[in-house]
């Protein structure tokens, strides 16, 4: 069985991997609580970990998708039909196929797109062009100046071709030495890094009143042993304030 790696402490966002083939690695990450990384996420936690660390050295799977539609073209989206169909789509290409797509699929993939048209992005102009914002969204800028200080200085697409019948391939995000690049060509059966994510509930909990309790959870202490009303309100005011 393959093992969870957790290489990011929790610091607002944990991430974690295992090399497994992707419908493998998507079900163990989840039983686990991580949910796959997006690609704003993966890249936000690169610049933040910094360029020496396992998510920067090393590429892996994440969330996004590439649709390719005949007649159409090629389109990064959000809402890949592949994560929904995991195992089905990982079969697929166990057995030397393509994951093809039904016109729902399609329709729904493609209500959050991006074409894409390039071969490579200069990482100097990540703010403007319409790819990277698609896939960075606001730390695009910041990400570009990242790869820029890293030597790198474009962003590399690869695609697969287009085909007579419309299918998905899911989003690979490139290792930096490699240039970072989005691969949306690779099958999804080889034992690969598959990243997941889960938010740090100790550092972004609003009402975290203590290490063992938040404001809700003594709240329901208090109901409890009887004290509601003003008493109780009181009782959670000075607590709060005792924090501030």
């Amino acid at each position: 069985m393959a093992n969870l790696i957790q290489d990011i402490k929790p610091r607002g966002i944990a991430s974690a991997y295992i090399v497994a083939p992707f419908d493998e690695g998507k079900e163990l990450l989840e039983k686990e609580g991580y949910n796959i990384i997006s690609l704003q996420k993966n890249a936000k936690l690169r610049i933040q970990e910094g360029v020496n660390e396992n998510i920067s050295k090393n590429g892996n799977w994440v969330r996004e998708g590439v649709l390719y539609v005949p007649k159409k073209g090629k389109f990064l989206t959000k809402i890949s039909p592949i994560m929904a169909n995991a195992k089905r789509a990982t079969d697929c290409h166990r057995n030397g196929k393509d994951f093809y797509l039904t016109s729902e699929q399609i329709e729904e993939s493609l209500s959050d797109s991006v074409e894409l048209s390039k071969d490579s992005i200069p990482t100097n102009r990540f703010a403007e062009d319409e790819i990277t914002v698609y896939a960075f969204g606001d730390i695009a800028e910041q990400y570009g100046k990242f790869l820029k200080e890293a030597e790198i200085n474009e962003m590399h697409i690869w695609t697969a071709d287009l085909q007579d019948k419309p299918f998905a391939r899911q989003m690979w995000f490139g290792f930096l030495a490699g240039g970072s690049g989005l691969d949306g060509s690779r099958n999804l059966y080889y034992g690969s890094r598959v990243r997941g994510v889960c938010e740090d509930a100790s550092a972004s909990e609003p009402n975290k009143i203590s290490g063992t309790y938040n404001s809700k959870q003594i709240k329901n202490i208090l109901n409890k042993e009887g004290i509601t009303g003003e008493l109780e309100k009181r009782i959670l005011a000075g607590l709060n304030q005792k924090l501030l």
